[in-house]
């Protein structure tokens, strides 16, 4: 804390701070934009940072990764689309919101939000990144086999109709993610087209599950007499929304303490973190039938872990060359250009920029939330655009995000394809967001189960390797209550829905 506290100023440099700046205005925009995820902006700026002095390049790429987490949820709020897959949770609540005239609120709870769950994984970050990197290393396959199964265990809850149908949904989206040539044995799986020969990518999967259901919804509404609301500012809510928002102290600690969780583990991601956090604060809510309906507990919860995420992910990569996120790794990437090596050097003989570095995130979550919520006040513009130029404008930037991906034609006919399928899933009340935790989780879950495997082969054998150990045995029993917990709140609310019609 105190080399944090010595290097601060640094970060208040005029330089430094111009760049901060702009970079997360720019991350915003990123992040609104459907298909440019925060990985790929940062990749996108790297080589610009090469003539940069190295602090504050490694600022920039620092701002448009904080910025870009956050700034996808404002495509999920006004156009029912997340900007990227951390922001899939936030939908589920922030797009009903919206369609209720309160789409300024859901993004000020987002900003707000994001800056809370931000600066507590900074803290963390800043605090505890020594015992936390040997914390992490202790993730071998098996306890990411384990992470992947209780982050399937939450797709029952992230459906809006029963529990059966967010299963089906999320075994729907693991099939998905088996399609393509097996990363680690090689053979060929539901290859029945060339398109399908590089499986289906998880951005493509994405815009088509979210972007062209709302698509085909906007032309139906071409035909009837349903207009949209007239999307209004909404005056005076600033102050009221912010007592507000501070007053979610459970869905804030969930979100905050998840994020900081599943960012510290590597290779978990943002969007993990959103849906575990979301799913935590919908089981431990007094009205849990609410979540779905407009209810600001899912925003918050969902983009405290989004953001709380950000700077424990940075811990092992900076001491272990470890990247606990894909936006991380891409981080490596632009440290290792201006010469910086992770590992415990890195504190020591690169001091100044390392702790300018960190000092520069704490200054982008502020920046984050001051520069989003000032977009926020603008949030009506997009709201009253016309149907006819929305579905227009949505179907532009699906094509260019899924085909600016791989520069591959194959993405836009399986996004096209997945969409269709999609569209017709919810007219008999499935969600997308089952689905794509499945095509996320489902490659982490193949993965480490047949690189444990191996392990287990040449030693203890498959079931001690899997089902021993105490970090083993932790998260199989978070598993085992999440599914227990979600049979209990289907029943709970089955006997409540009795009552009711009784």
């Amino acid at each position: 804390m105190a080399e944090f506290l010595h290097y601060f100023p640094q970060a208040l440099t005029f330089t430094n701070l111009l760049t901060l700046i702009l970079g997360v205005i720019g991350g915003l925009v990123l992040g609104a934009t459907p298909g440019l995820s925060p990985t790929m902006a940062v990749a996108l700026l790297v080589p610009f940072t090469f003539h940069m002095d190295p602090a504050t390049g490694l600022i920039l790429l620092g701002a448009v990764y904080t910025a870009t987490v956050a700034g996808g949820a404002i495509s999920a709020i006004l156009i029912n689309i997340p900007g990227a897959p951390a922001n899939i949770a936030t939908l589920l609540d922030g797009h009903p919101m919206a369609l209720q005239g309160k789409s300024q609120t859901a993004l000020y709870y987002c900003f707000i939000s994001s800056l809370v769950g931000g600066l507590f994984g900074m803290l963390v970050m800043i605090l505890f990144t020594p015992p936390l990197a040997k914390i992490a290393l202790k993730f071998g396959p098996s306890e990411m086999f384990w992470i992947a199964i209780f982050g399937i265990s939450v797709m029952a809850g992230l459906s809006s109709g029963s529990i059966l149908k967010g299963l089906l949904g999320g075994m729907f989206g693991l099939l998905i993610s088996t399609i393509g040539y097996s990363p680690l044995l090689g053979s060929p799986r539901f290859v029945y087209h060339d398109v399908l020969t590089g499986g289906v990518a998880i951005v493509p999967a994405l815009i088509g599950l979210f972007a062209i259901p709302q698509v085909f919804a906007l032309v139906e509404s071409l035909g009837s007499k349903l207009e949209r609301p007239n999307f209004e500012p909404e005056k005076g809510i600033l102050f009221k929304t912010i007592a507000d928002n501070l007053k979610m102290v459970k869905s804030l600690s969930i979100g905050s303490i998840v994020g900081s969780i599943i960012g510290i583990i590597p290779g978990a991601g943002g969007q993990v973190a959103g849906l575990i956090a979301y799913d935590q604060a919908k089981k431990f809510s007094k009205n849990p039938e609410s979540f779905g309906t407009g209810n600001p507990e899912g925003v918050a919860a969902a983009e405290s872990a989004n953001n709380a995420m950000v700077g424990p992910s940075l811990i092992p990569l900076l001491t272990l060359s470890i990247p606990g996120s894909p936006t991380a790794a891409v981080l490596l990437g632009g440290l290792l250009i201006h010469g910086l090596f992770p590992g415990p050097d890195l504190f020591i003989s690169n001091a100044s920029i390392t702790y300018t570095f960190i000092a520069s995130l704490v200054l982008a979550q502020i920046a984050m939330c001051v520069f989003g919520i000032i977009l926020s006040r603008y949030s009506y513009m997009v709201m009253s655009v016309p149907n006819l130029f929305m579905i227009a404008a949505v179907t532009i930037l699906a094509v260019y995000g899924t085909y600016s991906v791989q520069n591959s034609f194959d993405d836009v006919i399986v996004m096209f394809t997945l969409g269709t399928l999609m569209y017709i899933g919810r007219k008999f009340g499935f969600s997308p967001a089952p689905v794509v935790l499945g095509i996320i989780l489902g490659p982490i879950a193949e993965d480490n189960f047949l690189k444990g495997k191996l392990i287990a082969d040449t030693d203890v054998g498959v079931f001690s390797y899997f089902f021993t150990g105490s970090m083993n045995l932790i998260i199989i029993l978070l598993c085992v209550g999440s599914i227990g917990y979600s049979i209990y709140g289907e029943i709970r609310a089955y006997r409540k829905a009795k009552e009711a019609t009784a």
